[in-house]
């Protein structure tokens, strides 16, 4: 998959995540009873595309890769049972700013986990997203008056992190098969959390049904497909800075569709998010293309010089 295709993907995801909590807002169950339907209805979705389409089975190849896989698909259901937990108790905003702590946790490791350099670009980049989000979040962060959620906003982030790091290990499952593994794992980790707290029987209106099924086909499945087919080919820096476009446009999308109203420091942050994860990206790709043509014309000078030098001793000897 090339690059382009990976960025259209992991941010057609992005947005998909950023309606969650809209969605989420018209079902009237337990936090823990979205996350346990949202995810049994990705799984079945994932597992009938895999079917359908008569894919091999990659999984059981690298047992190393296929425990990464299950360690991050077991992170994820925890996290977004964290999440929802927190989004009841403190709000879309607030638990949307601890849990993308997350990326901060990946970009700090990147250097020890992937060798991957932290350059001054990302660096600045990821300050300004980060400033950024504060701003978004500056109303919600006077109102917040409860450890509880606060603490599992922060889990959350903590889940995030092990997803992404594990995931970004299980190089050889990629694709949609990824993608059904990693949503299958947390389906089954939600529930048997599900199971032991209440039992499986959920009373669902039925009104309800329409943003379950929105919310569970397209945000969950689709949304996981596209997001986890995308992070295997994208640098994890990369991931973390982007990644804040999801709570950006929750954000927006709040604006747009439930009527909320945005202040000048909320809207001045969301420029930073914007502008930081640009400048990150833009200036990085810009930077490598300049050193690949200084590479390249570093080695044409030194082809030249070989063969001009081939060339002097062929003389040298023909003179001889």
């Amino acid at each position: 998959m090339n690059y382009k295709n990976s960025y259209f993907r992991y941010f057609a995801a992005l947005l998909m995540f950023g309606l969650n909590g809209i969605v989420a807002s018209y079902i009237a169950l337990t936090s823990y009873e979205i996350v346990f339907t949202r995810t049994l209805i990705g799984s079945l979705l994932l597992i009938a595309i895999y079917a359908l389409t008569r894919q091999t089975v990659h999984l059981l190849n690298n047992k190393k890769h296929t425990l990464c896989l299950i360690i991050s698909g077991i992170a994820m259901g925890t996290s977004w049972m964290f999440l929802y937990e927190a989004y009841q108790r403190i709000g879309v905003s607030i638990a949307s700013l601890a849990y993308y702590c997350g990326p901060v946790i990946v970009m700090i490791l990147s250097p020890i986990l992937f060798r991957e350099k932290l350059t001054w670009p990302k660096m600045a980049g990821f300050l300004a997203v980060l400033v950024g989000m504060f701003g978004v979040n500056s109303l919600a962060l006077r109102e917040v008056n409860t450890t509880v959620g606060l603490f599992c906003g922060i889990m959350s982030a903590v889940m995030y992190a092990f997803m992404v790091i594990f995931n970004k290990k299980a190089k050889s499952i990629t694709g949609l098969e990824n993608s059904m593994w990693q949503l299958l794992t947390s389906f089954l980790t939600v529930a048997v959390f599900v199971g032991v707290k209440q039992g499986f029987v959920i009373h669902i209106e039925s009104g309800d049904w329409i943003p379950i099924l929105i919310l569970g086909v397209f945000n969950t499945g689709i949304g996981c497909y596209f997001y986890f087919s995308s992070i295997g080919c994208l640098p994890i820096q990369t991931v973390a800075i982007c990644g804040y476009l999801e709570p950006l446009s929750a954000v927006i999308f709040s604006v747009l569709f439930l009527q909320e109203s945005m202040t000048i420091v909320q809207v001045m942050g969301a420029m930073l998010i914007l502008g930081g994860a640009a400048f990150g990206e833009l200036f990085r790709s810009q930077s490598t293309n300049f050193h690949s043509l200084l590479d390249s014309q570093l080695v044409s000078e030194k082809t030249a010089c070989m063969s001009m030098t081939g060339r002097f001793i062929v003389c040298v000897k023909s003179k001889k």
